[in-house]
């Protein structure tokens, strides 16, 4: 997993929306995670969330129990100054996904737009897996989305991995069920199309 200050940087140089992955409403997301029909009182965490505007869309649709959980605070900043009355309703941990202590089986769903495809060791990956196991409720929901198996090698500078539908939910294992794939297609704010790949 790359370090904090890796991410604390780019968001200590760059604006929010200047950055390659930003959007302004994350739609794709916002209607996977209502198709999972998790009740608005559910438990959702939105990890690599940062500085995305997800949170700001699920509050305004009404989910009542949010986690973002980012490796960088300088990100997690950026979106609490920008949600400031509604901040304190989000519960917000700075921290590495594949280190960081999570309650057990406490998330209904788990949201995850662009962090595992950076995860290009196996030992991670695995780290990863397992904190989704201990911490979403059986039953629960996954939502992962990588970069397509035509999309970037890299993103911010760094080497990410890509994956068919198939090879994604390989790395999870038998005890998921890939209920839905597809594909979006997001245009940088630089008007680059990157192909993005996202199981449920």
């Amino acid at each position: 997993m790359q370090t904090q200050d890796h991410w604390d940087t780019v968001y200590k140089t760059k604006d929010a929306q200047a950055v390659s992955w930003y959007q302004e409403h994350a739609e794709e997301s916002l209607q996977l995670i209502r198709a999972t029909a998790v009740p608005l009182t559910g438990n959702l965490i939105d990890v690599g969330g940062g500085a995305s505007t997800l949170v700001d869309d699920l509050l305004q649709h009404g989910y009542a129990n949010l986690t973002v959980l980012d490796i960088s605070p300088e990100a997690l900043e950026v979106a609490r100054q920008r949600l400031q009355e509604s901040g304190p309703r989000v519960t917000w941990i700075a921290g590495d996904v594949t280190r960081v202590d999570l309650p057990t089986q406490h998330y209904d769903l788990w949201h995850d737009r662009a962090v595992f495809h950076f995860l290009t060791d196996e030992a991670d990956r695995r780290a990863y897996v397992a904190q989704v196991l201990r911490s979403v409720k059986p039953g629960g929901h996954v939502i992962v989305a990588t970069f397509a198996e035509d999309g970037p090698t890299q993103c911010s500078g760094l080497p990410v991995v890509r994956y068919s539908p198939t090879e994604l939910h390989a790395q999870f294992g038998g005890g998921f069920e890939l209920v839905h794939h597809d594909r979006e297609s997001h245009i940088t704010p630089f008007g680059k199309n990157i192909h993005m790949l996202g199981n449920r």
